[in-house]
């Protein structure tokens, strides 16, 4: 897109989207604005800062942000610049500590945030430096839900939960304890790796892309399931259930699945006996405790903008920090049940790293796919072509069997909405019409 051409503008329901949106930098820079400075992001999880101190180094968009627990236990997150001159006030990546000072001239903050030191105050800004306006910048809001930490800069945006609105069952499949108590996970590593590629690409990939299969067949090929064994136990086009993709207003997306009324216990360890009896177990009484609320269950999805899940094995959360209209930070967070036995842990996070991060094969076949669509909109000829989103166009209906717009077959609504809630954050749009409110 030439400079001083203007933004162009995403209508998703014509089933085309215009390449320029994943290359163009002034698009990349009005996302800053308008969407990641007001849409609630994941800024981490309650297991990476148990005690009071505990820090954790984060990001909200470009912006790096300090998720820590002050000494009143309350969760914090505060932007991660000094009100000096802007250096970084933290630079380990996980800590604990009484306060930050900021290496470069040294002026200190609390964990709540309040300048508490500065060198030379008396002498040098005496009547002149107001420290209660000078300390460091906090989230607009921050909210705590079953574990995970969201936050938005916008002081006005909606609770957290409107935000969710009817994702958050699905959401609840991917925190609950797999016996389905509530919440209940715990963080037992995180990966980080940088893609040439633009982050809308990751985000769309979770809403519920299965077109893209044929990129992973050499998972199943090889065996890189939690069995090990040739071939994928637990494939998703083998499991006696009812598939849906789902999205909604605020841009969410699904791939989630009903399970029949019998809801069978699908086995997924048949190599190892101590986890799959862990799992049957769980499986058992997370039918016992929800009796039908426990048919439904998630696969991937994406929390629009940037944070998108796996809702089973390798269960997690991944968050695409744009680094750039070319390069994503990608970030992943590896969940598993706190009270989960110390060697189903450790079964998991073997597998975990076989499937997927930066040396996983599905990550591997993605990012190569992401890496050259981005390429491919960066050429005055292939950036005048739009990507195709007609799939399955018109094929959907409203909350039947659950809320949002559901296709019980494979299609890109989901990515159609995220479009369009994307549209509706860089064209300004009050926040009720951003959540599927009346204005």
């Amino acid at each position: 897109m030439p400079d001083g051409s203007p933004l162009p503008t995403c209508r998703p329901e014509t089933g085309f989207i215009p390449r320029e949106i994943f290359s163009s930098r002034a698009v990349f820079d009005r996302e800053q604005e308008t969407l990641f400075a007001r849409a609630w992001l994941f800024v981490g999880h309650e297991s990476l800062i148990p005690r009071p101190g505990d820090y954790f180094l984060s990001r909200m968009g470009i912006e790096p942000v300090i998720l820590c627990r002050d000494e009143a236990g309350e969760v914090r997150v505060l932007l991660n610049s000094c009100r000096h001159r802007g250096m970084r006030v933290c630079r380990a990546e996980r800590g604990n500590t009484r306060h930050f000072t900021c290496p470069y001239h040294a002026w200190s903050y609390d964990l709540s945030g309040r300048l508490v030191g500065v060198p030379m105050r008396r002498q040098l800004y005496e009547g002149v430096l107001d420290e209660a306006s000078h300390g460091l910048v906090p989230a607009g809001r921050v909210a705590r839900y079953k574990g995970t930490v969201w936050a938005t800069w916008d002081a006005e945006a909606p609770d957290f939960a409107a935000y969710l609105g009817d994702v958050r069952p699905h959401l609840d499949a991917v925190l609950d304890h797999r016996d389905g108590r509530e919440g209940g996970s715990e963080v037992i590593g995180i990966h980080r790796w940088i893609i040439p590629a633009n982050w809308k690409f990751a985000a769309e990939n979770f809403l519920g892309d299965t077109y893209h299969n044929p990129s992973h067949a050499s998972v199943d090929l090889i065996g890189i399931g939690p069995s090990a064994r040739s071939g994928r136990t637990g494939r998703r086009d083998e499991q006696p259930a009812q598939h849906l993709w789902v999205s909604f207003p605020s841009g969410h997306g699904v791939h989630s699945l009903i399970a029949p009324p019998d809801n069978p216990y699908t086995p997924a360890f048949r190599d190892d006996p101590e986890a799959e009896a862990h799992f049957a177990r769980c499986h058992e009484e997370r039918v016992r405790r929800l009796g039908e609320a426990a048919r439904l269950s998630a696969f991937t999805g994406t929390i629009f903008p940037n944070a998108s899940y796996h809702g089973r094995q390798p269960r997690g959360i991944c968050v695409w920090h744009p680094n750039g209209p070319e390069e994503t930070e990608a970030w992943r967070f590896f969940l598993v049940d706190a009270d989960a036995p110390a060697h189903v842990k450790d079964v998991l996070r073997r597998y975990y790293m076989r499937y997927s991060g930066p040396a996983g094969m599905t990550e591997q076949d993605d990012a190569e796919n992401w890496l050259y669509a981005t390429a491919a909109c960066r050429g005055p000829i292939s950036r005048r072509q739009p990507f195709n989103y007609q799939q399955s166009l018109g094929a959907w209906r409203r909350g039947d069997p659950v809320p949002g717009d559901v296709s019980l077959q494979i299609t890109e609504q989901n990515a159609r909405n995220f479009y369009r809630a994307w549209q509706a954050h860089l064209d300004g749009a009050p926040w009720p019409a951003l959540i599927g409110q009346d204005t």
